[in-house]
């Protein structure tokens, strides 16, 4: 008897749509970032809702300004492990494509973190312009790029313990003998005894 295994099956036309969304995390951030710093002056506070400023700051650093005072190896740092990881994105992507809720949290990490790559290369720092306040405590600024790294990586969490996760979610196939004794033809699963 053949027993099958749940192996991902690479779905490579299906993970265009996912690098389609990336894009359109990277275009958004940009464009609200080219809004902010042709109208906000930088240091500058707007007061949007009780809550919610505008401001213009840039970060040297990394989230909350880690390594932000460093005298500038943490650009290029920070730029060469962003597209590390979205190197390693694409990868995910292309074996994990028919995972919704995983593919959706890796391509919003990817878009967010090349958004702030542009950024580092351009400025030498991240634009950040949102910024959050409660009774005093005011949460660092950020961006739209940050934002989307942040709900990625809580979909990716998320996706882990309750959803499809990278090992449950893999598509079982038959066995190559099962799959030709129907006259299919097709040699498409990996099988142990």
């Amino acid at each position: 008897m053949v027993k099958a295994i749940r192996v991902p099956v690479p779905d490579r036309v299906s993970a265009v749509r996912w690098y389609v969304l990336a894009s359109v995390v990277i275009v958004l951030d940009q464009i609200s970032k080219q809004v902010v710093l042709a109208s906000v002056q930088f240091g500058e506070t707007i007061y949007v809702a009780p809550f919610w400023n505008w401001v213009l700051t840039f970060n040297r650093g990394a989230a909350f300004s880690f390594l932000a005072s460093e005298d500038g190896w943490q650009r290029w740092f920070f730029t060469v492990l962003a597209l590390g990881v979205s190197g390693w994105i694409v990868f995910m992507l292309r074996s994990h494509a028919g995972q919704k809720l995983l593919s959706l949290a890796l391509a919003l990490i990817m878009g967010g973190a090349l958004g702030n790559v542009i950024d580092r290369i351009r400025f030498g720092a991240v634009v950040d312009f949102v910024q959050w306040h409660v009774a005093g405590f005011y949460w660092p600024a950020f961006n739209i790029a940050d934002s989307a790294i942040t709900i990625g990586a809580v979909l990716m969490v998320w996706d882990q313990f309750f959803g499809a996760g990278s090992f449950k979610s893999g598509r079982v196939i038959e066995s190559p003998v099962a799959s030709r004794s129907r006259g299919t033809g097709k040699d498409r699963t990996l099988s142990r005894p």
